[in-house]
């Protein structure tokens, strides 16, 4: 009995150790075939990195697309930017001419400016200081004074012969001389005139109507006076002088001139307000009272 109980448990060591030894090797065994297992993941890792490289490809062609699409505006931004730059270039050239003409134009107003300058020195300091008159020149300006003074007040014919001796005795000094032989002529004229005239007022007055109506105000003006030293209390006269220094101008004198005429002749005021040749008095307030306030 004891004989086969121990060859029993021999029997079952064996199998227990033939089992450990069995899966010890299988583990080895396992073990062993552990290491490729990574290369079956590096192979799906490869194939997903395929996968996801084939999948990337797209995004590759989707930015050459957007690169393209890109480019595309820039094109067009060049253009524009070459189209801008050659407007400014064609800009900038037409403008250089007109510069430079507007350029030249100053400077040749600048060269005007200095070389009239330069002449108007050169004109100063040519131009000597001028010398005093002689004694005869002195004399010739006196004696002309003189005699233009006598001329201006009418007094044609002491005018003219002060300007008769001024010929004859200072003719060397040129210009005086030449002056006076003028109003020596003018004199003559006017004593020729005067010698021609009429005498009467009425005849003077009637030459004043008629050089008034013609519009020679100065000859009217010239008639009447000649007339109111004949006849000073003329009224008639008086509002001849009056109309013509009117159309002269002269409204003080005109109004002063009416005044006498109404206080001679009071129905005058009638006809003084339709005479066209008052009507540069009519705006004056004393007018207004010279022709229709009643008479005192």
């Amino acid at each position: 009995m004891s004989s086969s109980l121990t060859k029993g448990l021999r029997r079952s060591a064996s199998r227990s150790k033939a089992k450990t030894a069995s899966a010890k090797t299988a583990e080895r065994a396992v073990k062993a075939k552990s290491p490729s297992k990574p290369k079956a993941t590096r192979a799906v890792s490869a194939k997903a990195s395929g996968r996801k490289a084939v999948k990337a490809r797209p995004a590759k062609k989707t930015a050459a697309k957007s690169k393209k699409k890109a480019v595309k505006p820039t094109k067009k931004a060049a253009s524009k930017a070459t189209t801008k730059a050659t407007t400014k270039a064609t800009t900038k050239a037409a403008a250089k001419p007109a510069a430079r003409k507007t350029a030249a134009k100053k400077t040749f107003a600048s060269r005007v400016k200095t070389t009239q300058k330069l002449a108007a020195a050169r004109a100063v300091r040519a131009t000597p200081p001028p010398r005093p008159p002689t004694q005869d020149e002195s004399a010739a300006l006196g004696a002309f004074e003189r005699a233009h003074k006598e001329f201006s007040r009418g007094r044609f014919a002491e005018a003219r012969n002060q300007f008769r001796v001024l010929v004859d005795k200072y003719s060397q000094v040129a210009e005086v001389a030449a002056r006076a032989r003028t109003y020596l002529a003018i004199s003559e004229s006017r004593l020729r005139t005067e010698s021609i005239l009429p005498r009467d007022a009425d005849s003077l007055y009637d030459r004043g109507v008629i050089e008034l109506n013609r519009g020679e105000y100065v000859a009217a003006q010239e008639m009447f006076e000649r007339a109111l030293k004949r006849e000073p209390e003329a009224a008639h006269i008086h509002y001849g002088l009056a109309a013509t220094r009117a159309r002269l101008g002269s409204i003080d004198l005109a109004l002063e001139s009416l005044q006498k005429a109404l206080n001679l002749q009071p129905n005058l005021r009638v006809r003084a307000q339709h005479d066209h040749d008052l009507n540069p008095l009519r705006n004056d307030p004393d007018f207004d009272r010279l022709i229709f306030s009643s008479p005192s």
